[in-house]
C-alpha cells in the first residue's frame, strides 16, 4: 500500500471520528435552504476542540444570480467567476476587515508604540486644525469619533478615488462633527481610516505592509490582504478566503495565541470585546442586520459572550467564547433583508449540532 493511499485512509478516519461527535445534519439543511437567496453560494467551517468539526459548501446559483455576476464584473473590468466557492475561494469580505484592522491597532499597543488614549491630533496636524484633533484611538476602533461620515458604500466609492492616505485623512478633516468623541456611535469606515494613517505615521511603513506583516505572516492567512490600491482601506478593503479568517478567529478564541505562538495579548483581546456603546452614548446609526449588539474594538459584542464583524457581501464570521468554538460563514450577495434573522437561525442551529 503507498504512503498516499495510507495518508488518505488515515484522513478519512480521522475526518469520519469528527463528524460523529457532532450532527450537523440540520445545519445541512439549513445551508441547502438558504443558499438561492444567500447569493446561490456558501461555504460554512466551524472550529471547536483544536479541529475544524464542520466544513460544507453548498453551489447553486440560479440564472438571475448569474447573470448578476457577470454583469457586476463586466461593471468592474475584471473576469467572470462563475466557479463554485470552496474554503479557499478568495473573496472580498467587506466589514470584515474591520476586525482585522483592529487586531493590527492593538499589535502596536501592545508593544507600547500606542496608547488607546492617544489623541489623533498628535499624528495627523490636519486633524486638529479640523477640530478633530482630541479624537482617541479608541473613539476610532469603537465608532465613537464623533464625526458625521458619509453613507457606507458611497463613502467607500469615493475613497478608491484619492491618490493616498494624506488624501484620505484631509477628505476626513472636511466632514462635520455631529457630537463630542466617545458620546455618539456611528458605524462608518472613518474611525478605522484615521487608525489606519497613524499605524503608517508611526511605522513609516504601508499599512498593507503593516498587515501582511504582523497579521498575515504570523496567522498563516496567506491568501488575505488589502490589495493594491493607492489607499488602504482599513474598514472594508480587504479579501480573504474562509481558511484564513478561521486562523484569524481561532487566534480571538484562544485569547490572542494561533499554533502555540501569541499574536496580541490577553489584555487586547479583553479590551477588543468591551461593549462601549453603554447608555450614555447617542447611536447615530447602526446597521439593521446588528440592532440591538453593543460594539467593541472592530466588532460586535453580542449579550450572549459572542463576537462577530458581518460584512456587506453577506459573510458573517462569529466566536462564541461561552461555547468555546468560531464560526464562518461565506457568502456574497447584496440584499441585507432579513440577515439578522438568518445569521440568528444558523448560530442557533450550530450551537444545537455542537451539544
Amino acid at each position: 500500500m503507498t504512503k498516499k493511499i495510507v495518508s488518505l485512509l488515515l484522513f478519512l478516519l480521522v475526518w469520519t471520528s469528527i463528524q460523529a461527535q457532532h450532527d450537523f445534519t440540520e445545519v445541512d439543511k439549513w445551508m441547502n435552504a438558504h443558499a438561492e437567496d444567500m447569493g446561490g453560494r456558501l461555504v460554512l467551517q466551524v472550529y471547536k476542540d483544536g479541529k475544524i468539526v464542520y466544513s460544507h459548501s453548498v453551489n447553486k446559483m440560479n440564472f438571475k444570480q448569474k447573470m448578476v455576476v457577470r454583469l457586476a464584473a463586466r461593471k468592474q473590468g475584471k473576469s467572470v467567476d462563475m466557479e463554485d466557492f470552496t474554503p479557499t475561494t478568495k473573496l472580498q469580505i467587506a466589514s470584515c476587515s474591520k476586525w482585522l484592522s483592529a487586531a493590527l491597532v492593538m499589535t502596536f499597543v501592545d508593544e507600547g508604540k500606542l496608547q488607546l488614549t492617544d489623541t489623533v491630533g498628535k499624528f495627523l496636524p490636519v486633524l486638529s486644525k479640523s477640530g478633530k484633533g482630541g479624537i482617541t484611538i479608541s473613539n476610532c476602533l469603537s465608532h465613537m469619533t464623533g464625526i458625521q461620515s458619509p453613507d457606507l458604500k458611497e463613502d467607500l466609492k469615493e475613497m478608491k478615488d484619492l491618490n493616498n492616505m494624506n488624501d484620505a485623512i484631509a477628505r476626513i478633516a472636511t466632514f462635520p462633527m455631529e457630537g463630542r468623541p466617545g458620546l455618539v456611535f456611528r458605524y462608518s469606515n472613518t474611525g478605522l481610516q484615521i487608525a489606519g494613517a497613524v499605524l503608517e505615521k508611526i511605522s513609516g511603513k504601508s499599512f498593507e505592509k503593516l498587515f501582511a506583516e504582523r497579521i498575515a505572516a504570523p496567522l498563516e492567512m496567506k491568501n488575505t490582504d488589502f490589495g493594491k490600491g493607492k489607499v488602504a482601506l482599513p474598514a472594508g478593503g480587504a479579501s480573504s478566503t474562509s481558511n484564513d479568517y478561521m486562523n484569524f478567529e481561532i487566534m480571538i478564541l484562544n485569547k490572542g495565541v494561533f499554533h502555540g505562538k501569541r499574536i496580541l495579548s490577553e489584555n487586547s483581546i479583553a479590551q477588543m470585546q468591551i461593549n462601549r456603546v453603554n447608555s450614555g452614548v447617542k447611536v447615530a446609526y447602526t446597521p439593521a442586520e446588528t440592532k440591538g449588539a453593543g460594539y467593541g474594538y472592530g466588532e460586535w459584542v453580542m449579550g450572549n459572550a459572542t463576537v462577530s464583524s458581518p460584512g456587506l457581501f453577506g459573510s458573517y464570521p462569529w466566536v462564541d467564547n461561552n461555547k468555546k468554538y468560531c464560526a464562518f460563514l461565506t457568502a456574497f450577495y447584496l440584499k441585507s433583508d432579513g440577515r439578522q434573522e438568518k445569521y440568528a437561525e444558523l448560530k442557533k442551529l450550530v450551537d444545537q449540532s455542537l451539544k
